[in-house]
């Protein structure tokens, strides 16, 4: 039998941006706030990340994760874990199984902070056996630092960006030997500067403008498969190899509830307010992004706890708003939605991701072939790290025009 019940604000994802909202709505007396979450521990991925620099005070994962369930805990925040949501019954109600058994949940306002998922190999389409010794790099941190497990003596990375550093680390401390970082851009993109990576790698060899082909071995993996961009082959031996970042948005539940995906994040299209195209329904964190640190989703989920109490307050909501889109070599924009005429509507900016490389890039945002801002970066874009634009010309949007473009151009264009 399914028991029915109602609460103010029910937070789908216990991990840095669903606790950060729920502890933000719980202090700020927004009524009875629950946070669900399929995982028996809350916290979200930082648990398992032993390594240091969470939050401002450099904590490891564990201690930031930590925090931020006590942190909504103490606001008042119910907290509910081993609790799946398997659908939608309503706009605002949700079915979810749990120990408790069946319950729909009303609420008068839903935040999504379901976060993203780092793609398999099977999703990256690498063919080959299926040998033991396949792992993301999520599942290497959880072999590794919560079930002490031996995964290997020889790996792989594939993979170059921030994460992939991480994976790096998390081998090296489990004792097994790093064969090679393996990336098909032409740099790394964890830092700037070939002396910082370096200083990362600490000898490991890094292959560029290569990608895995195949995985060799059966019952254990034996060895991988590279191709060059100039056509040649190599092989390396190793009998452990980590997938790394390639993060996609935990949309399912989004999709499932009918609301509108943005074609770049592929996560839920939301406006500066993380407000969805479903009237009382936010979503917050790397579910809109695949994948900002901890302290940027925490940001925002305070940033969303506010947003979700004014709603709550006055129950307004936009009938209509403008879409953002991007043009290559920019991958996506996030927020991606524009709400015009309301006070401060992109006022905290925008975060872009690039595919490519680009030296001193020049952003141009443009609505109906009218420029609406225009201004070279310094630094270098780099693919797999955030690239941030200020919204001070969101007020200059035309709410009746066309959808708004955003384009990267080289130093000189």
């Amino acid at each position: 039998m399914r028991r029915e019940r109602m609460v103010d604000v029910l937070v789908v994802g216990a991990g840095p941006a669903g606790l950060a909202t729920a502890a933000g709505l719980a202090a700020g007396g927004a009524g009875e706030v629950e946070v669900v979450d399929r995982d028996q521990q809350a916290g979200g991925a930082a648990r398992h990340c032993a390594h240091g620099g969470f939050g401002r005070l450099g904590l490891t994962g564990p201690q930031y994760a930590e925090r931020c369930v006590a942190a909504a805990v103490g606001a008042g925040a119910v907290l509910r874990t081993g609790v799946t949501v398997t659908g939608w019954s309503g706009a605002l109600t949700l079915d979810i199984t749990s120990p408790r058994g069946l319950e729909r949940v009303t609420a008068r306002a839903v935040v999504l902070a379901t976060g993203a998922r780092e793609r398999p190999r099977a999703a990256r389409l690498v063919p080959g056996t299926r040998p033991a010794g396949v792992f993301t790099t999520g599942e290497v941190q959880r072999a590794v630092h919560g079930h002490r497990q031996r995964i290997g003596t020889r790996a792989v990375v594939v993979g170059a960006e921030p994460v992939s550093f991480t994976a790096l680390e998390t081998l090296r401390r489990a004792g097994v030997e790093v064969a090679a970082l393996v990336t098909e851009y032409p740099h790394h993109q964890a830092s700037r500067g070939r002396a910082a990576g370096a200083r990362l790698l600490r000898g490991v060899p890094l292959l560029t403008d290569a990608t895995v082909t195949e995985l060799l071995g059966r019952g254990r993996l034996s060895g991988v498969r590279l191709r060059h961009r100039d056509g040649r082959a190599a092989h390396i031996a190793c009998d452990t190899v980590v997938f790394t970042g390639d993060f996609v948005p935990d949309h399912e539940l989004a999709r499932h509830g009918g609301l509108p995906l943005d074609p770049g994040t592929r996560g839920p299209a939301v406006d500066s307010a993380f407000r969805t195209a479903e009237r009382g329904v936010f979503a917050v964190g790397n579910v809109l992004h695949a994948a900002e640190p901890a302290r940027v989703v925490a940001w925002e989920g305070a940033a969303a706890s506010a947003a979700v109490r004014r709603y709550l307050s006055d129950g307004d909501w936009p009938s209509a708003s403008v879409p953002l889109r991007v043009t290559a070599p920019l991958a996506w924009i996030a927020p991606n939605r524009l709400t015009p005429d309301e006070p401060g509507d992109g006022s905290d900016g925008f975060t872009l991701r690039t595919t490519e490389f680009v030296a001193r890039p020049t952003l141009v945002v443009t609505q109906d072939g009218r420029t609406l801002y225009r201004a070279r970066h310094r630094r270098q874009a780099i693919p797999n790290r955030p690239l941030r634009v200020p919204g001070d010309w969101a007020c200059r949007v035309d709410a009746r025009g066309g959808a708004v473009r955003v384009a990267l151009g080289t130093a000189s264009g």
